[in-house]
Protein backbone atom coordinates (compact mmCIF):
# COMPACT_ATOMS: atom_id res chain seq x y z
CA UNK A 1 0.00 0.00 0.00
CA UNK A 2 1.44 3.30 -0.89
CA UNK A 3 1.62 5.94 2.18
CA UNK A 4 -1.09 8.95 1.45
CA UNK A 5 1.40 11.14 3.34
CA UNK A 6 5.44 11.46 3.68
CA UNK A 7 8.11 13.70 5.34
CA UNK A 8 11.34 13.48 6.25
CA UNK A 9 13.16 14.51 9.53
CA UNK A 10 16.93 14.59 10.40
CA UNK A 11 18.06 12.76 13.75
CA UNK A 12 21.84 14.79 13.68
CA UNK A 13 22.37 13.22 17.10
CA UNK A 14 20.48 11.72 20.23
CA UNK A 15 19.61 14.81 21.60
CA UNK A 16 17.19 15.57 18.11
CA UNK A 17 16.09 11.85 18.40
CA UNK A 18 14.55 12.19 21.90
CA UNK A 19 12.86 15.44 20.68
CA UNK A 20 11.56 13.98 18.16
CA UNK A 21 10.38 11.15 19.97
CA UNK A 22 8.59 13.91 22.28
CA UNK A 23 7.04 15.47 19.19
CA UNK A 24 5.41 12.57 18.11
CA UNK A 25 4.46 11.13 21.75
CA UNK A 26 1.93 14.44 21.57
CA UNK A 27 0.25 12.59 18.88
CA UNK A 28 -0.31 8.63 19.11
CA UNK A 29 -3.65 7.89 20.57
CA UNK A 30 -4.36 4.06 22.43
CA UNK A 31 -5.29 1.87 18.78
CA UNK A 32 -2.25 3.47 16.98
CA UNK A 33 0.44 1.64 15.58
CA UNK A 34 3.82 2.83 14.92
CA UNK A 35 6.39 0.85 12.76
CA UNK A 36 10.44 1.07 12.78
CA UNK A 37 11.75 0.14 9.68
CA UNK A 38 15.56 0.57 9.12
CA UNK A 39 18.94 -1.51 8.90
CA UNK A 40 20.36 -2.46 12.19
CA UNK A 41 22.15 -0.06 14.10
CA UNK A 42 19.66 2.56 12.58
CA UNK A 43 18.24 3.51 15.96
CA UNK A 44 14.88 1.49 15.48
CA UNK A 45 15.10 0.41 19.41
CA UNK A 46 16.81 4.02 20.34
CA UNK A 47 13.41 5.22 18.94
CA UNK A 48 10.83 3.27 20.64
CA UNK A 49 12.88 4.06 24.24
CA UNK A 50 12.82 7.16 23.98
CA UNK A 51 8.68 7.30 22.58
CA UNK A 52 8.08 5.17 25.55
CA UNK A 53 9.90 7.33 27.95
CA UNK A 54 8.17 10.36 26.41
CA UNK A 55 4.89 8.96 27.06
CA UNK A 56 5.47 7.34 30.70
CA UNK A 57 7.08 11.21 31.28
CA UNK A 58 9.99 9.39 32.71
CA UNK A 59 13.41 9.63 31.57
CA UNK A 60 15.02 6.98 33.23
CA UNK A 61 12.75 4.56 32.77
CA UNK A 62 14.26 0.82 31.92
CA UNK A 63 13.49 0.36 28.45
CA UNK A 64 14.76 -2.97 27.62
CA UNK A 65 14.98 -4.34 24.00
CA UNK A 66 12.59 -7.30 23.47
CA UNK A 67 14.25 -9.19 20.64
CA UNK A 68 14.61 -12.07 22.91
CA UNK A 69 11.18 -12.05 24.46
CA UNK A 70 9.52 -10.53 21.79
CA UNK A 71 7.38 -7.66 23.25
CA UNK A 72 7.42 -5.70 26.70
CA UNK A 73 4.35 -3.84 27.99
CA UNK A 74 4.04 -0.73 29.72
CA UNK A 75 1.69 1.47 31.62
CA UNK A 76 1.68 4.70 31.14
CA UNK A 77 -0.60 7.56 32.32
CA UNK A 78 -1.73 8.19 29.24
CA UNK A 79 -2.58 4.63 27.22
CA UNK A 80 -1.07 1.04 28.26
CA UNK A 81 2.35 0.58 25.29
CA UNK A 82 3.52 -2.68 23.38
CA UNK A 83 6.86 -2.50 22.14
CA UNK A 84 7.74 -5.58 19.55
CA UNK A 85 10.27 -6.71 17.93
CA UNK A 86 9.95 -9.64 14.84
CA UNK A 87 13.83 -9.55 14.47
CA UNK A 88 13.50 -13.26 15.17
CA UNK A 89 10.28 -14.07 13.81
CA UNK A 90 10.85 -16.65 11.06
CA UNK A 91 7.87 -16.52 8.75
CA UNK A 92 4.70 -13.88 9.04
CA UNK A 93 2.47 -17.09 10.52
CA UNK A 94 4.09 -16.79 13.94
CA UNK A 95 3.10 -13.64 13.99
CA UNK A 96 -1.06 -13.99 14.37
CA UNK A 97 0.07 -15.72 17.61
CA UNK A 98 1.40 -13.03 19.73
CA UNK A 99 -1.91 -11.12 18.66
CA UNK A 100 -0.87 -7.67 17.10
CA UNK A 101 -4.37 -6.75 16.41
CA UNK A 102 -5.94 -7.78 20.02
CA UNK A 103 -2.63 -5.57 21.82
CA UNK A 104 -3.59 -2.32 19.22
CA UNK A 105 -7.70 -2.65 19.70
CA UNK A 106 -7.00 -0.08 23.04
CA UNK A 107 -2.84 0.57 23.32
CA UNK A 108 -0.34 1.77 21.14
CA UNK A 109 1.88 -0.84 19.20
CA UNK A 110 5.60 0.12 18.36
CA UNK A 111 6.51 -2.68 16.36
CA UNK A 112 10.34 -3.18 14.87
CA UNK A 113 11.08 -4.99 11.98
CA UNK A 114 7.46 -4.60 10.65
CA UNK A 115 8.17 -6.19 7.49
CA UNK A 116 8.30 -9.61 8.85
CA UNK A 117 4.75 -8.96 10.13
CA UNK A 118 3.58 -9.63 6.38
CA UNK A 119 -0.06 -8.93 5.96
CA UNK A 120 -0.70 -8.46 9.68
CA UNK A 121 0.09 -4.76 10.05
CA UNK A 122 -3.21 -2.71 10.18
CA UNK A 123 -3.66 -0.32 6.97
CA UNK A 124 -4.02 2.72 9.52
CA UNK A 125 -0.61 2.90 10.84
CA UNK A 126 2.62 4.97 11.02
CA UNK A 127 5.51 3.87 9.48
CA UNK A 128 9.43 5.05 9.89
CA UNK A 129 12.47 4.08 7.77
CA UNK A 130 15.33 4.87 9.96
CA UNK A 131 18.68 5.55 8.25
CA UNK A 132 22.42 6.33 8.08
CA UNK A 133 22.69 9.41 6.44
CA UNK A 134 25.80 9.99 3.55
CA UNK A 135 27.49 13.00 5.38
CA UNK A 136 31.04 12.01 5.33
CA UNK A 137 32.59 13.29 8.08
CA UNK A 138 30.45 14.95 10.96
CA UNK A 139 33.95 17.35 11.88
CA UNK A 140 34.39 15.75 15.21
CA UNK A 141 37.84 14.70 15.94
CA UNK A 142 37.61 11.04 15.15
CA UNK A 143 36.43 11.91 11.76
CA UNK A 144 33.29 9.49 12.12
CA UNK A 145 29.76 10.42 10.80
CA UNK A 146 26.26 9.74 12.95
CA UNK A 147 23.58 10.96 11.55
CA UNK A 148 20.07 9.66 10.79
CA UNK A 149 16.90 10.33 9.26
CA UNK A 150 13.65 9.33 9.86
CA UNK A 151 11.57 9.09 6.60
CA UNK A 152 7.72 8.96 7.85
CA UNK A 153 5.12 7.31 5.96
CA UNK A 154 1.19 7.80 7.35
CA UNK A 155 -1.34 5.54 6.65
CA UNK A 156 -4.90 5.82 6.98
CA UNK A 157 -5.66 8.64 9.79
CA UNK A 158 -1.81 9.10 10.38
CA UNK A 159 -1.62 10.79 7.15
CA UNK A 160 -3.70 13.76 8.25
CA UNK A 161 -2.11 13.74 11.62
CA UNK A 162 1.86 13.55 9.38
CA UNK A 163 0.49 16.97 7.34
CA UNK A 164 -0.67 17.94 10.68
CA UNK A 165 2.66 17.66 12.84
CA UNK A 166 4.34 19.84 9.99
CA UNK A 167 2.09 22.72 10.10
CA UNK A 168 1.87 22.90 13.64
CA UNK A 169 5.66 23.08 13.40
CA UNK A 170 5.46 26.26 10.76
CA UNK A 171 2.90 28.01 12.67
CA UNK A 172 4.89 27.37 16.42
CA UNK A 173 7.71 28.79 13.92
CA UNK A 174 5.71 32.07 12.80
CA UNK A 175 4.34 32.97 16.03
CA UNK A 176 7.82 32.57 17.63
CA UNK A 177 7.53 29.63 19.94
CA UNK A 178 9.32 26.96 17.66
CA UNK A 179 11.62 26.99 20.90
CA UNK A 180 9.47 26.10 22.90
CA UNK A 181 8.91 23.35 25.53
CA UNK A 182 5.37 21.47 24.31
CA UNK A 183 3.59 19.13 26.73
CA UNK A 184 0.36 17.48 26.15
CA UNK A 185 -2.79 18.33 27.68
CA UNK A 186 -5.29 15.93 28.42
CA UNK A 187 -8.88 16.95 26.54
CA UNK A 188 -12.02 16.30 26.21
CA UNK A 189 -13.97 13.86 24.31
CA UNK A 190 -14.03 16.14 21.32
CA UNK A 191 -11.77 15.97 18.27
CA UNK A 192 -9.86 18.96 19.40
CA UNK A 193 -5.96 18.84 21.23
CA UNK A 194 -4.21 20.77 23.43
CA UNK A 195 -0.48 21.54 24.51
CA UNK A 196 1.01 23.27 27.10
CA UNK A 197 3.53 25.31 25.98
CA UNK A 198 6.21 27.39 28.07
CA UNK A 199 9.34 29.31 26.28
CA UNK A 200 11.75 31.11 28.61
CA UNK A 201 10.85 34.63 28.74
CA UNK A 202 7.28 34.36 27.55
CA UNK A 203 4.24 33.60 29.56
CA UNK A 204 2.74 30.04 29.41
CA UNK A 205 0.08 29.25 26.65
CA UNK A 206 -2.00 26.89 25.41
CA UNK A 207 -1.63 25.38 21.92
CA UNK A 208 -5.16 24.59 20.36
CA UNK A 209 -5.06 22.27 17.47
CA UNK A 210 -8.98 22.02 16.14
CA UNK A 211 -8.54 21.14 12.35
CA UNK A 212 -11.82 21.54 10.10
CA UNK A 213 -14.07 18.71 10.69
CA UNK A 214 -15.62 16.38 7.56
CA UNK A 215 -19.20 16.55 7.43
CA UNK A 216 -20.64 13.11 8.72
CA UNK A 217 -23.09 11.00 6.90
CA UNK A 218 -26.50 13.11 6.54
CA UNK A 219 -29.13 12.08 8.85
CA UNK A 220 -31.72 14.16 8.19
CA UNK A 221 -32.91 16.25 4.73
CA UNK A 222 -29.22 15.24 3.11
CA UNK A 223 -27.52 17.03 6.00
CA UNK A 224 -25.29 15.56 8.83
CA UNK A 225 -26.10 15.81 12.46
CA UNK A 226 -23.30 18.65 12.84
CA UNK A 227 -25.00 20.76 10.65
CA UNK A 228 -28.53 20.40 12.27
CA UNK A 229 -27.70 20.62 15.68
CA UNK A 230 -25.38 23.70 15.05
CA UNK A 231 -21.65 22.02 16.17
CA UNK A 232 -18.81 23.94 15.53
CA UNK A 233 -16.34 22.69 12.14
CA UNK A 234 -13.52 25.04 12.68
CA UNK A 235 -12.06 27.65 14.83
CA UNK A 236 -13.50 30.59 13.67
CA UNK A 237 -16.59 30.54 15.89
CA UNK A 238 -13.56 30.05 19.20
CA UNK A 239 -11.96 33.47 17.76
CA UNK A 240 -15.58 35.64 17.56
CA UNK A 241 -17.31 34.30 20.47
CA UNK A 242 -14.36 35.08 22.50
CA UNK A 243 -13.59 37.90 21.37
CA UNK A 244 -16.93 39.30 21.77
CA UNK A 245 -16.94 38.06 25.57
CA UNK A 246 -13.85 39.59 26.65
CA UNK A 247 -15.00 42.91 25.28
CA UNK A 248 -18.10 42.55 27.72
CA UNK A 249 -15.48 41.85 30.68
CA UNK A 250 -15.60 38.26 30.63
CA UNK A 251 -12.33 36.42 31.46
CA UNK A 252 -12.29 33.88 28.13
CA UNK A 253 -8.72 32.99 26.42
CA UNK A 254 -6.92 36.16 25.37
CA UNK A 255 -5.96 34.96 21.75
CA UNK A 256 -2.11 35.44 21.01
CA UNK A 257 -1.55 33.63 17.47
CA UNK A 258 -4.30 32.73 15.08
CA UNK A 259 -4.12 30.57 11.91
CA UNK A 260 -8.01 30.02 11.19
CA UNK A 261 -7.04 28.46 7.57
CA UNK A 262 -5.49 25.21 9.42
CA UNK A 263 -7.41 25.68 12.77
CA UNK A 264 -4.38 26.15 15.27
CA UNK A 265 -4.34 28.73 17.94
CA UNK A 266 -2.23 30.16 21.00
CA UNK A 267 -4.18 31.43 23.51
CA UNK A 268 -3.78 32.32 26.77
CA UNK A 269 -3.62 29.59 30.37
CA UNK A 270 -5.75 30.77 32.75
CA UNK A 271 -3.85 30.14 35.52
CA UNK A 272 -6.63 29.07 38.06
CA UNK A 273 -8.44 25.74 39.33
CA UNK A 274 -11.16 24.38 37.38
CA UNK A 275 -14.62 23.98 38.28
CA UNK A 276 -14.25 20.20 38.61
CA UNK A 277 -11.26 19.74 40.62
CA UNK A 278 -12.36 22.21 43.30
CA UNK A 279 -15.74 20.22 43.69
CA UNK A 280 -14.20 16.90 44.00
CA UNK A 281 -11.53 18.43 46.54
CA UNK A 282 -14.43 19.14 48.74
CA UNK A 283 -14.00 23.04 48.08
CA UNK A 284 -16.71 25.28 49.28
CA UNK A 285 -18.20 25.92 45.58
CA UNK A 286 -20.69 28.87 47.18
CA UNK A 287 -18.37 31.71 45.92
CA UNK A 288 -17.30 30.13 42.76
CA UNK A 289 -20.97 29.13 41.76
CA UNK A 290 -22.51 32.42 42.85
CA UNK A 291 -20.00 34.35 40.57
CA UNK A 292 -20.74 31.30 37.40
CA UNK A 293 -24.60 32.58 38.07
CA UNK A 294 -23.48 36.44 37.77
CA UNK A 295 -21.96 35.81 34.23
CA UNK A 296 -24.77 34.11 32.75
CA UNK A 297 -27.07 37.08 33.85
CA UNK A 298 -24.36 39.45 32.35
CA UNK A 299 -24.82 37.52 29.13
CA UNK A 300 -28.49 37.71 29.26
CA UNK A 301 -28.76 41.55 29.89
CA UNK A 302 -25.61 41.74 27.24
CA UNK A 303 -27.31 41.83 23.53
CA UNK A 304 -25.01 40.62 22.55
CA UNK A 305 -24.85 41.03 18.56
CA UNK A 306 -25.38 37.35 16.12
CA UNK A 307 -22.49 38.53 13.44
CA UNK A 308 -18.88 39.61 14.13
CA UNK A 309 -15.99 40.14 12.33
CA UNK A 310 -12.95 37.62 12.15
CA UNK A 311 -9.47 38.80 11.65
CA UNK A 312 -9.11 37.37 8.32
CA UNK A 313 -11.59 39.93 6.58
CA UNK A 314 -15.12 37.28 7.27
CA UNK A 315 -17.76 37.64 9.57
CA UNK A 316 -19.06 34.89 11.61
CA UNK A 317 -22.82 34.84 12.49
CA UNK A 318 -23.74 32.45 15.85
CA UNK A 319 -26.75 29.89 14.75
CA UNK A 320 -30.19 29.72 16.63
CA UNK A 321 -30.72 26.75 18.91
CA UNK A 322 -33.70 25.98 16.61
CA UNK A 323 -36.40 23.41 17.40
CA UNK A 324 -34.48 21.08 14.49
CA UNK A 325 -31.29 21.36 16.73
CA UNK A 326 -33.14 20.81 19.84
CA UNK A 327 -35.08 17.72 18.39
CA UNK A 328 -32.00 15.78 16.73
CA UNK A 329 -30.05 16.78 20.14
CA UNK A 330 -32.88 15.12 21.83
CA UNK A 331 -33.27 12.24 19.66
CA UNK A 332 -29.78 10.56 20.49
CA UNK A 333 -31.67 8.61 23.66
CA UNK A 334 -33.70 6.95 21.09
CA UNK A 335 -30.40 6.55 18.86
CA UNK A 336 -28.15 5.58 21.35
CA UNK A 337 -29.32 5.00 25.18
CA UNK A 338 -32.66 3.07 24.45
CA UNK A 339 -30.58 0.41 22.42
CA UNK A 340 -27.75 0.66 24.48
CA UNK A 341 -29.81 -0.20 27.57
CA UNK A 342 -32.65 -2.14 26.17
CA UNK A 343 -30.83 -4.09 23.37
CA UNK A 344 -32.93 -2.56 20.39
CA UNK A 345 -33.96 0.04 18.40
CA UNK A 346 -37.27 1.49 19.15
CA UNK A 347 -40.79 1.23 17.87
CA UNK A 348 -41.91 3.37 15.36
CA UNK A 349 -44.90 4.10 17.43
CA UNK A 350 -42.74 4.87 20.30
CA UNK A 351 -39.85 7.37 18.17
CA UNK A 352 -43.19 9.34 17.03
CA UNK A 353 -44.86 9.56 20.22
CA UNK A 354 -41.38 10.99 21.28
CA UNK A 355 -41.37 12.96 19.08
CA UNK A 356 -44.87 14.42 19.83
CA UNK A 357 -44.11 14.84 22.93
CA UNK A 358 -41.58 17.32 22.63
CA UNK A 359 -43.38 18.95 20.26
CA UNK A 360 -46.12 19.98 22.35
CA UNK A 361 -43.59 21.52 25.08
CA UNK A 362 -41.17 23.51 22.98
CA UNK A 363 -43.05 26.35 23.20
CA UNK A 364 -41.90 27.26 26.59
CA UNK A 365 -38.76 27.88 25.53
CA UNK A 366 -39.67 29.55 21.78
CA UNK A 367 -41.55 32.42 23.25
CA UNK A 368 -39.89 35.49 25.28
CA UNK A 369 -36.13 36.24 25.38
CA UNK A 370 -33.32 35.05 23.53
CA UNK A 371 -29.76 35.53 24.50
CA UNK A 372 -26.40 34.03 23.71
CA UNK A 373 -26.04 30.21 25.03
CA UNK A 374 -22.64 28.99 25.84
CA UNK A 375 -23.86 25.75 25.49
CA UNK A 376 -21.13 23.52 27.74
CA UNK A 377 -21.27 26.00 30.34
CA UNK A 378 -20.55 23.45 33.22
CA UNK A 379 -17.73 22.19 35.69
CA UNK A 380 -14.72 21.10 33.12
CA UNK A 381 -15.53 24.22 31.22
CA UNK A 382 -15.12 26.70 33.84
CA UNK A 383 -11.96 27.96 35.71
CA UNK A 384 -11.76 29.94 39.38
CA UNK A 385 -9.97 33.19 38.70
CA UNK A 386 -10.06 34.64 42.27
CA UNK A 387 -7.41 37.09 41.97
CA UNK A 388 -9.68 39.11 39.28
CA UNK A 389 -12.70 40.91 39.97
CA UNK A 390 -16.53 40.39 39.45
CA UNK A 391 -17.80 38.26 36.72
CA UNK A 392 -14.18 38.10 35.45
CA UNK A 393 -13.41 35.64 38.72
CA UNK A 394 -14.90 32.86 36.13
CA UNK A 395 -12.78 31.56 33.36
CA UNK A 396 -14.89 30.58 30.74
CA UNK A 397 -13.62 27.58 28.05
CA UNK A 398 -15.45 25.90 25.34
CA UNK A 399 -17.96 27.93 23.89
CA UNK A 400 -17.32 27.39 19.93
CA UNK A 401 -20.92 25.71 19.87
CA UNK A 402 -22.35 28.71 20.91
CA UNK A 403 -25.72 29.38 19.62
CA UNK A 404 -28.95 32.35 20.38
CA UNK A 405 -31.76 30.44 22.55
CA UNK A 406 -33.49 30.51 25.85
CA UNK A 407 -30.73 31.57 28.38
CA UNK A 408 -32.28 28.94 30.96
CA UNK A 409 -30.46 26.45 29.09
CA UNK A 410 -26.47 27.15 30.52
CA UNK A 411 -28.40 27.86 33.95
CA UNK A 412 -29.61 24.42 33.48
CA UNK A 413 -26.33 22.76 32.37
CA UNK A 414 -24.63 24.66 35.52
CA UNK A 415 -27.19 24.26 38.00
CA UNK A 416 -27.41 20.08 36.99
CA UNK A 417 -23.60 19.00 35.80
CA UNK A 418 -23.85 16.01 34.24
CA UNK A 419 -19.97 15.27 35.66
CA UNK A 420 -20.67 16.24 39.80
CA UNK A 421 -23.07 16.61 41.97
CA UNK A 422 -25.30 19.05 42.61
CA UNK A 423 -27.63 19.07 45.47
CA UNK A 424 -31.07 19.78 44.89
CA UNK A 425 -31.12 22.75 47.36
CA UNK A 426 -28.14 24.46 45.53
CA UNK A 427 -29.50 24.22 42.27
CA UNK A 428 -33.02 25.80 44.11
CA UNK A 429 -31.17 28.17 45.95
CA UNK A 430 -29.13 29.67 42.74
CA UNK A 431 -32.27 29.28 40.54
CA UNK A 432 -33.83 31.66 43.01
CA UNK A 433 -31.01 34.09 43.20
CA UNK A 434 -30.64 34.12 39.35
CA UNK A 435 -34.68 35.12 39.44
CA UNK A 436 -34.37 37.27 42.04
CA UNK A 437 -31.58 39.81 40.56
CA UNK A 438 -33.50 39.48 37.37
CA UNK A 439 -36.64 40.96 38.27
CA UNK A 440 -35.05 43.25 40.55
CA UNK A 441 -33.15 44.41 37.63
CA UNK A 442 -35.40 44.12 34.92
CA UNK A 443 -38.76 44.99 34.47
CA UNK A 444 -41.40 42.96 33.67
CA UNK A 445 -38.99 39.97 33.44
CA UNK A 446 -41.60 37.04 34.02
CA UNK A 447 -39.99 34.64 36.79
CA UNK A 448 -42.61 31.67 35.97
CA UNK A 449 -41.97 31.42 32.31
CA UNK A 450 -38.40 31.05 33.11
CA UNK A 451 -39.12 28.75 35.57
CA UNK A 452 -40.85 26.48 33.28
CA UNK A 453 -38.67 27.39 30.30
CA UNK A 454 -35.74 26.33 33.06
CA UNK A 455 -37.37 22.58 33.12
CA UNK A 456 -38.38 22.09 29.96
CA UNK A 457 -34.44 22.54 28.33
CA UNK A 458 -33.22 20.68 31.26
CA UNK A 459 -34.99 17.83 30.01
CA UNK A 460 -34.15 18.07 27.01
CA UNK A 461 -30.59 18.47 27.95
CA UNK A 462 -30.33 15.18 30.52
CA UNK A 463 -32.03 13.66 27.36
CA UNK A 464 -29.30 14.32 24.87
CA UNK A 465 -26.71 13.58 27.38
CA UNK A 466 -28.19 9.90 27.89
CA UNK A 467 -27.85 9.93 24.51
CA UNK A 468 -23.92 11.55 24.25
CA UNK A 469 -22.64 8.91 27.38
CA UNK A 470 -23.81 5.69 25.53
CA UNK A 471 -22.79 6.72 21.98
CA UNK A 472 -19.61 7.82 23.70
CA UNK A 473 -19.45 4.02 25.06
CA UNK A 474 -20.73 2.14 22.22
CA UNK A 475 -19.59 4.11 19.09
CA UNK A 476 -16.19 5.64 20.27
CA UNK A 477 -15.00 3.23 23.15
CA UNK A 478 -14.99 5.75 25.56
CA UNK A 479 -16.95 3.55 28.99
CA UNK A 480 -15.85 5.87 31.48
CA UNK A 481 -18.84 8.33 30.96
CA UNK A 482 -21.34 5.82 32.16
CA UNK A 483 -20.83 5.91 35.37
CA UNK A 484 -22.19 9.34 34.80
CA UNK A 485 -25.59 8.20 33.97
CA UNK A 486 -27.70 7.66 37.25
CA UNK A 487 -26.73 11.57 38.09
CA UNK A 488 -28.18 12.56 34.29
CA UNK A 489 -31.29 10.63 34.82
CA UNK A 490 -31.81 11.92 38.64
CA UNK A 491 -31.72 15.51 36.78
CA UNK A 492 -34.21 14.29 34.22
CA UNK A 493 -36.16 12.78 36.59
CA UNK A 494 -36.43 16.29 38.58
CA UNK A 495 -37.13 18.24 35.82
CA UNK A 496 -40.05 15.98 34.56
CA UNK A 497 -41.89 16.93 37.66
CA UNK A 498 -42.65 20.40 36.63
CA UNK A 499 -46.22 21.01 34.57
CA UNK A 500 -44.68 22.28 31.79
CA UNK A 501 -43.24 18.54 31.00
CA UNK A 502 -46.54 16.82 31.17
CA UNK A 503 -46.64 15.00 27.50
CA UNK A 504 -42.64 14.49 27.91
CA UNK A 505 -43.26 12.92 31.39
CA UNK A 506 -45.86 10.72 30.43
CA UNK A 507 -43.51 9.63 27.68
CA UNK A 508 -41.02 8.85 29.98
CA UNK A 509 -43.12 6.92 32.53
CA UNK A 510 -44.71 4.48 29.52
CA UNK A 511 -40.83 3.71 27.59
CA UNK A 512 -38.20 4.56 30.16
CA UNK A 513 -39.01 5.00 33.43
CA UNK A 514 -36.15 5.79 35.68
CA UNK A 515 -35.66 2.63 37.26
CA UNK A 516 -34.42 1.27 33.38
CA UNK A 517 -32.54 4.43 32.48
CA UNK A 518 -30.48 3.61 35.67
Amino acid sequence: MQPEATRTIPLPDATATEAFAHKLSLFVRPGDTICLGGDLGTGKTTLARALIRALAGDAALEVPSPTFTLVQSYDTPRMAVYHVDLYRIADAGEVAELGLADMARDALVIVEWPERAGSALPADRLDILLEETDTGTDGSADGSADERRATLAGHGRWAATVARMAAIEGFLDSAGWAAAERRFLQGDASARRYEALHLAGHVDVLLMDMPRQPDGPPVRDGLPYSRIAHLAEDVRPVVAIGGALRRIGLSAPAIHACDMDHGLLLIERLDGEVYGDMARRGADMGEPMTAAVDVLIAIARAGLAPTMALPDGTDYTVPPFDRDAREIEAGLLLDWFWPFRLGTAPSGDAARAFREAWRAVWPAVETGETAWILRDYHSPNLIWLPDREAEARVGVIDYQDAVIGHPAYDLASLLQDARIDVAQETERDLLDYYLARREAEEPGFDAAAFRAAYAVIAAQRATKILGIFARLKERDGKPGYLRHLPRVSHYLERNLQHEALGPVRDWFAAHLPQNIRI
